[in-house]
């Protein structure tokens, strides 16, 4: 039975394909990536982040993007999504009609710098130039600002909140029709996230998209409990737990997207998800990924007998 303060549904964002592939140094056979995509959605994920248009040389693993999308969008009730750095990479995301474009910025000027080579101010007014873009092209594709490094950052350390508030709001004015907090690092704690979140959709309102957070301190689920409470009902996972930044020396490990849907089902918050057709496409994607690091426990424990999914799905 679903506890009265929790919502009753909630949808989990793969972002596998995009955040946990960026951070492997082996580039996966595209081949295997759209059955990936394609067992996903079997499962019953039905928002997928498949890819990000940043140059090849830079992220060789994410260089088919562009394949993914169009195969994704073939799909059924499949909405893909895609990470975009900049206004030529929001313009091969409108070309390729995908349904939302995620552009990361960084709340930390020190990771923004970094990872993206402009202050978050800067992100900021690219975003009005690809709000411009899609405007012009007569685009249906959304465009999401998500908000990095919410909680902290391993290079600059602590983010000041407000700072973090102060930029969501001017990424809405430039024309984000949603935003996103991030825990790119994995320092929350859930006191952190209730207090950041509350505050987040006082002046976001429903524009407020998703919560993307990291298990680095094995607070993950912790964190996505929290801002369940407050009534964020979307977020990110990794298959498997993969993924991380590759400039923030020691975000490892998004949530693991098994553990979430095992989690949010066993409490009555229904995913859509057919839980043991993910753990076997886990099983399949682990052989793929042998040799690297991968995270979870429910694939491991197996179900307990009293584990009753919430739509009601065989196990």
């Amino acid at each position: 039975m679903i506890h009265a303060f929790l919502p009753p549904r909630a949808v989990i964002r793969e972002a596998g394909l995009r955040d946990g592939l960026q951070s492997i140094a082996r580039v996966l056979p595209t081949a295997r990536k759209l059955e990936w995509i394609r067992d996903a959605h079997a499962a019953g994920q039905r928002e997928i982040e498949v890819g990000s248009f940043v140059p090849a040389h830079l992220l060789p693993q994410l260089a088919d993007t562009a394949e993914l999308l169009a195969y994704a969008k073939t799909l059924p009730g499949l909405f893909a999504s895609v990470l975009v750095p900049n206004l030529k990479g929001a313009e091969r995301a409108i070309a390729g009609e995908a349904d939302l474009m995620m552009v990361p910025l960084s709340a930390s000027h020190a990771h923004s710098l970094a990872n993206l080579r402009k202050t978050p101010d800067e992100v900021v007014a690219e975003v009005g130039r690809m709000r411009a873009a899609r405007d012009a092209a007569g685009s249906k594709t959304l465009i999401d600002g998500g908000v990095g490094t919410a909680f902290g950052c391993t290079i600059q350390g602590h983010v000041d909140p407000d700072e973090v508030l102060r930029l969501m709001q001017a990424l809405l004015d430039a024309g984000a029709d949603r935003v996103s907090l991030a825990d790119t690092v994995g320092y929350a704690d859930p006191a952190m996230v209730r207090s950041l979140f509350e505050r987040a959709l006082r002046i976001a309102g429903d524009r407020l998209w998703c919560g993307h957070f990291h298990d680095t301190r094995g607070l993950g689920l912790a964190n996505v409990y929290a801002a369940l409470e407050v009534g964020i009902t979307r977020f990110d996972a990794c298959l498997a737990g993969i993924g991380g930044c590759p400039h923030a020396p020691g975000a490892s490990g998004n949530v693991d997207t098994e553990d979430l849907v095992f989690m949010l089902e066993s409490m009555g918050v229904a995913t859509g998800v057919d839980l043991p057709k993910l753990l076997d496409l886990r099983k399949r994607v682990a052989g793929w990924l042998d040799g690297e690091t991968l995270q979870g426990t429910v694939w491991r424990a197996g179900f307990p007998k009293t584990f009753a999914p919430a739509e009601g799905v065989a196990v």
